[in-house]
Parts: C-alpha cells; sequence; structure tokens
C-alpha cells in the first residue's frame, strides 16, 4: 500500500488528537472492565453464605418458599429463578429497577437467608463508573464521546504504523530496544495496538448499544426494520390469561416449566393481576438455545412461545457483541477479554510515554500539514459516515475544525 506523505501526516494529526481526547479515559474503562470481569467470583465469594446450602433430605415446595421470601422483602416478590445445582439456594426477586432486590431462601429448610439489592452492590458501582463515570447522563454521553473517537483512533493508527515502503513481516512483531527509549515505546505502542485493533473494534461493537445515543439509533432501526425482539419477547404485551377457577401454585408452574428442559440460568416472571401470565425465560450459553413461553396462570396452557429464530439479525448481532464484550462465551473468551484490556492498557501507556518524549515543551506536538493541501473525497465520505453513525464524534468534529479555523485566521 503506497501512502500520500501529506495524508498520512495528516491522520497522524488526528490520530494524536483522538488519542488526547480518549486514552486517559480509556485506560479507566480498561481498569474497570478488567475489576468487573470478575464480578461472578468476587459475588460467588462475597456472598456464598447467601448463594450455597447444604443439601437436605427434600426441598420444600416452592409455595413455602415463595412465603418466606415474601414475608422478609419490603416490595412484592416479581420472579423466582430456579436453582440449577443441589447446593443453590432459590432466588425470589422482588421489586424493580433500582429498587430491585434478590432474597435467597434455603430450599431445604425454608429459611430467608437474607437478601441484596443490586443497586447497592461494589460490582454495580463499578459498572457504573465503567459505564458512565458515576455522573449519570454526563458520564454516558462523555463514554459514549471517547469510545466514538476511539474508532478514529484505531483506523488512523493502523493507517499510520503501516509500512510506506520495504513490507517486512518481522516489523509486524519487532520492538526495537538498540534505537533509544521514545523508539522503543513508540513501537512497543504500534506493534501492540495493531495486533489488538481487531480485538478492540469487536469490544468496542459490543459496548456500543448500551450508549444512549447510538443505542437509541440502533433501537430505532431495529424498530423500522423489525430485525429486534418479537413484540412479546421482554413483556406479554396484549396477552392473558382466561379467568377461572384458581390460579396455578408455583409448584405446578415449575413442574410446567421443567418439562420443557430449558437450558441454562431459568427465571419464572410471576402474573400480575387475575388476567395475568406467568413469563418463563432462559439465559444459557448459546443464544440458540434461548426461549420465552408465556402461559395461561389458570390452566397451564402454552399461550405464546419464541425460540431465538424469531429475534431478528441486529438484535442476534448485537446480543453477540455484547456477550463477547463482557467474555461469555466461555474461559477461552473470559480471558481474550482480559488478555486484550490488560495489553491495550499496556499498549496506551506506551504511547503517551512516547507522544510526551516526542513533543516540543510547550507545544501539543502535532504533525504540520501543508495549508493547501486538502483532503480527497474518500475520506470526507468516510468522516460523514462516523459522523452519523457516530453523532456525538460528529458534533466534536464540527468544534475541533472550527477550533482550527478560528486559531488559523488569527495567526495571520
Amino acid at each position: 500500500m503506497q501512502k500520500h506523505k501529506h495524508l498520512n501526516r495528516w491522520l497522524w494529526k488526528w490520530h494524536i488528537i483522538a488519542g488526547l481526547i480518549t486514552l486517559p479515559l480509556m485506560i479507566l474503562l480498561a481498569v474497570t472492565g478488567i475489576i468487573y470481569l470478575f464480578k461472578g467470583d468476587y459475588e460467588d465469594s462475597v456472598y456464598s453464605h447467601l448463594k450455597q446450602v447444604e443439601i437436605g433430605a427434600e426441598t420444600l415446595p416452592y409455595a413455602d418458599q415463595l412465603k418466606a421470601a415474601q414475608a422478609s422483602a419490603k416490595q412484592p416478590i416479581t420472579s423466582v429463578i430456579l436453582p440449577a445445582e443441589p447446593t443453590q439456594a432459590t432466588e425470589f426477586v422482588s421489586g424493580m429497577r433500582r429498587g430491585k432486590s434478590t432474597i435467597y431462601v434455603n430450599p431445604y429448610t425454608g429459611e430467608a437467608l437474607g437478601a441484596v439489592k443490586a443497586a447497592d452492590t461494589l460490582m454495580m458501582t463499578v459498572r457504573k463508573l465503567h459505564g458512565e463515570l458515576l455522573l449519570g447522563k454526563g458520564g454516558t454521553y462523555t463514554v459514549e464521546l471517547a469510545a466514538s473517537w476511539f474508532v478514529v483512533l484505531i483506523l488512523t493508527g493502523i493507517y499510520v504504523w503501516w509500512p510506506s515502503t520495504g513490507f517486512s513481516l518481522a516489523g509486524f512483531f519487532t520492538v526495537r530496544t538498540s534505537k533509544g527509549k521514545r523508539i522503543f515505546y513508540r513501537d512497543l505502542h504500534s506493534v501492540l495496538a495493531f495486533w489488538l485493533s481487531v480485538f478492540m473494534l469487536v469490544l468496542l461493537s459490543g459496548a456500543m448499544p448500551w450508549t444512549d445515543i447510538f443505542g437509541s439509533q440502533l433501537k430505532w432501526v431495529q424498530a423500522q426494520t423489525d430485525t429486534g425482539y418479537p413484540k412479546t419477547w421482554q413483556r406479554p404485551v396484549g396477552l392473558k390469561s382466561v379467568v377461572h377457577g384458581q390460579p396455578m401454585t408455583l409448584d405446578a408452574a415449575v413442574d410446567v416449566v421443567k418439562a420443557r428442559e430449558l437450558k441454562g440460568r431459568i427465571t419464572i416472571k410471576l402474573p400480575k393481576g387475575p388476567e395475568g401470565v406467568i413469563s418463563v425465560s432462559n439465559r444459557s450459553l448459546l443464544l440458540r438455545h434461548q426461549e420465552v413461553l408465556h402461559f395461561d396462570q389458570y390452566s397451564g396452557d402454552l399461550i405464546r412461545r419464541h425460540t431465538w429464530d424469531d429475534v431478528g439479525i441486529l438484535m442476534d448481532m448485537r446480543q453477540v457483541a455484547m456477550r463477547l464484550h463482557q467474555g461469555e462465551y466461555g474461559l477461552i473468551s473470559w480471558y481474550a477479554v482480559l488478555l486484550t484490556a490488560l495489553v491495550f492498557a499496556l499498549s496506551t501507556l506506551a504511547g503517551l510515554v512516547s507522544y510526551i518524549k516526542r513533543k516540543p515543551v510547550g507545544d501539543w506536538g502535532l504533525p504540520k500539514v501543508p495549508d493547501h493541501w486538502r483532503v480527497g473525497y474518500g475520506i470526507v465520505a468516510l468522516l460523514v459516515i462516523l459522523a452519523v453513525v457516530f453523532p456525538l464524534f460528529g458534533a466534536s468534529l464540527i468544534l475541533i475544525t472550527v477550533f482550527e479555523k478560528l486559531k488559523s485566521l488569527k495567526s495571520t
């Protein structure tokens, strides 16, 4: 690939700008992301006295366990999560959103072991720091802005690093140690970042659906193209039970669910009101094994069933990306995310040291591009596409361009 001299310097300039905008924050996101990867291990350890029980002679009816959970809950019980192993407590969820709590009940003794409010846990704080910097909406916009610019950082970095002439396979792996500290840190940054680029783009694709503006756009596209969840996947909209006789007991509902032999973590949502339905969902390792079932709360008849085949392609891709982002496809996936985050932090620090050693004192050290040179239509088209896909990037790009123009006018 023959590189244009002025285009290379122009992209190098924007690579540095993107780095200054994103890297300090991205280090924080990498660190908090690494911590959050250990959420399962941490909570299994800290809450083991609630989650784990000794196996008894016989489990009590779920109806009795429900009574014990409701007696200790401050809000109505809305759902039950079935234990997957004999040593696990039954989980009953009460409340909604930030007020939601999980009450753990020993299925052998019926004792309510305690409750955990998700919003008050350490890992929820880490997650909120990772996603919104503990600053609410302003924080989510800041994280989204940094993530948008990070895409630019990766794309420009690949072009700038790519050799102009004399292509050599060794260049993809070599970090020079005899050319001084600046060259050493620059090579360390560029070689590691190049090999990380694909992994980082995958992780970013899994993070962006959680953002406010891009995420809202994605949901709108899914709604317009019917490529998201079916209407009754998450809530039984328009579905009703036929009121007759007495509702099924929770134990009868569990028997109906177990007959389906669903894989993974099974959640049963209790009906709301006399006409409400019993909704069942499972979270499994593979998306294709997930289902949503809605039952009549009186007869136990199946009213609506959804399999993953009913889910649109955009939601399918979104869920795959989000699970990859969290390392949820087994140990290999988990270690891949952990290693990517660790190497990214090292590469980022190396790039920062290289930049500080290169830039003159009292100057930003941005590469100079001739005033008469203009980028081609292809680059402009790419910037427009990125600005449309990532609106916060587009808005910030306009502000930076205006600032640059005013600065150049002032200097003349």
